[in-house]
């Protein structure tokens, strides 16, 4: 078996696929409007608008509504993806297990979630 992707729903496909082209530094490959992939070697970041959920199971995901699932990245130099993405992020943190990364800010009335886009 191999591993695809991690699929976002989304209300505004192209703001979360700017936001995570500022992020990783990747440029998306649009299908549609609806849809777009951000490919690393070894993982794929699919953006998805909500319009595409009922080619999968009708009401099976819904945008802004999934507080379980944290996407990481690695990066070569944490500070300068953190200047990049400031007014983004929060500081990065160091974790138990040494990992530094910064989290992103509260997205409208949601709690902090990793690398997701703020509304300002």
């Amino acid at each position: 078996m191999d591993f695809v992707s991690i699929r976002i729903i989304t209300s505004d496909v192209a703001r979360l696929v700017e936001f995570y082209e500022r992020a990783t530094g990747v440029r998306a490959m649009w299908a549609t409007e609806d849809f777009a992939e951000l490919k690393t070697p070894k993982a794929a970041l699919a953006i998805a608008g909500t319009r595409t959920v009922p080619l999968f199971a009708p009401g099976s995901a819904h945008p802004a509504d999934n507080r379980s699932v944290i996407i990481e990245f690695r990066v070569d130099d944490v500070d300068r993806v953190h200047q990049n993405l400031t007014g983004f992020v929060t500081e990065p943190t160091t974790m138990p297990w040494g990992v530094v990364r910064p989290l992103a800010r509260a997205r409208r009335e949601r709690p902090a979630r990793p690398l997701l886009p703020s509304r300002q």
